[in-house]
């Protein structure tokens, strides 16, 4: 479709996207985003806020998620190197407590769409990183929330090679638990 191929992965409505690039000696030009093309692939929402992260080699960011005014987000790197993940946790899924990650590099230029109803986080791997998200809802840091990093029940397998050191917020540190959140989540 257009300048962009979506890519399914096993979780509904989670995608993994790659611009098509457009190189020659001075450089490259791509598309980050087309309404129309993204439309075309059934993927119908409307970013309002744009963030930019940096980050240094070990930074684990996650795993957020908003209970009200919840939060899709098509994210990609533009400089360095991070494993990017997303939790589906959307109650009644039959993916439900699943997780699926992708190395997103500023070489490689894929994206990923992280739907609303997600825990999502990122690692990064490379020395520094800029992180870039597009996000459906505003940031209400009343209704934000996370889960463990680390939660033996979701089982996500960090590339964690040449990682000396996880380097986490106080927050991160204390996320709850699949179980503590299983039934517990009031999106809204």
């Amino acid at each position: 479709m257009g300048n962009f191929n979506f890519i399914k992965t096993k979780i509904k409505d989670l995608y993994i996207i790659e611009p098509k690039v457009f190189g020659d000696n001075r450089g490259y030009f791509m598309e980050t985003y087309s309404k129309r093309d993204f439309n075309e692939a059934g993927l119908t929402m409307e970013f309002v806020q744009d963030n930019e992260s940096k980050s240094k080699k070990g930074v684990l960011r996650g795993m957020h998620f908003q209970t009200k005014y919840t939060q899709g987000k098509l994210v990609r790197v533009t400089e360095g190197e991070v494993y990017d993940v997303a939790v589906d946790l959307r109650d009644g899924s039959d993916t439900y407590g699943m997780w699926e990650g992708i190395l997103l590099t500023a070489e490689n230029k894929k994206q990923f769409y992280v739907p609303e109803g997600f825990a999502h986080g990122f690692l990064v791997v490379s020395e520094k990183a800029v992180f870039n998200y597009k996000c459906t809802n505003f940031y209400a840091p009343e209704y934000d929330s996370g889960l463990l990093w680390n939660d033996k029940d979701v089982n996500i397998k960090w590339p964690l090679d040449g990682i000396e050191e996880i380097l986490l917020s106080e927050k991160d540190k204390v996320q709850k638990t699949l179980k503590e959140l299983k039934g517990s989540i009031n999106w809204q």
